[in-house]
């Protein structure tokens, strides 16, 4: 379990998360989300010890990241960031392989089940024909098949992602969210398209301005009084063959919404 509570934080003199709190329960997937600028980024980032909050306080499974050391959160924590150092002179096998670091000791090298482990996770996430490949020539959406496969080589029983379906086609964004979900592990993601959120979430919460406006599961959040005055679009929550779906469409300029902000808190 990953809590975050009362976490603000400040860029210089520009706080940019004020007093944010939530709860990512075992073996479920939390969405953060919310429009560009409201602070998703960061609070994920110190979710996983990144960036060390001005006030509040995060941690994992009751025990406060500044308490535990960074070998003990690379092998609890996996992150898959979207700064990816897409220049480094590494074969896609070989940046896997670096997911194995934690298990290993100072001195150890990887031996036939780090490979193993390896193998399987770029088999899991559709890259393993891509191994002799360099990264560096990589499209975006090969290279983030990769970076998760890197994290779930980590074998780490708390998976953060930012923005993971970035540069990935309709259908890798599905595939990838999929296996995220049935991983079975406890899982924070930021995301941008409500959709997915809506269809791979579990939890969901909605930051505005650097603060918590609305948390709980995806009917509760997306719908249209907790979206519209957060967005500032017209919401409509359909279903087809039982599942919802959002319809999203500009706000009539003549026809005023409600005042942003409105939102309660906790929701």
């Amino acid at each position: 379990m990953i809590e975050a509570e009362g976490v603000s934080f400040a860029y210089g003199a520009t706080e940019v998360l004020h007093g944010a709190s939530l709860r990512a329960r075992p073996g479920r997937v939390l969405g953060l989300i919310g429009p560009n600028g409201s602070g998703k980024t960061t609070l994920l980032r110190t979710l996983y010890g990144s960036l060390r909050p001005s006030a509040g306080s995060v941690r994992l499974d009751g025990t406060a990241l500044s308490e535990l050391s960074a070998l003990t959160l690379a092998t609890r924590l996996a992150v898959v960031v979207q700064e990816h150092g897409g220049d480094v002179p590494l074969t896609v096998a070989d940046m896997v392989m670096l997911g194995r670091s934690p298990h290993l000791g100072t001195f150890s090298r990887a031996g036939g089940h780090d490979e193993e482990v390896a193998e399987g996770a770029l088999l899991r996430v559709g890259a393993l024909h891509l191994a002799d490949r360099p990264f560096a020539a990589l499209s975006g959406g090969e290279r983030q098949r990769v970076l998760l496969a890197r994290a779930l080589a980590q074998e780490a029983d708390h998976l953060l992602l930012d923005e993971p379906t970035n540069h990935l086609d309709v259908r890798y964004q599905h595939e990838v969210l999929a296996l995220v979900r049935g991983l079975g592990t406890t899982v924070v993601v930021v995301l941008h398209d409500l959709g997915l959120a809506e269809r791979y979430c579990d939890d969901l919460v909605l930051l505005q301005g650097g603060r918590v406006v609305a948390t709980g599961t995806p009917a509760e959040v997306l719908v249209p009084g907790v979206l519209e005055p957060v967005y500032e679009v017209r919401v409509r929550r359909v279903e087809v063959d039982g599942e919802a779906h959002l319809a999203l469409r500009p706000r009539d300029p003549a026809r005023p919404g409600p005042a942003a902000g409105a939102v309660p808190a906790g929701r």
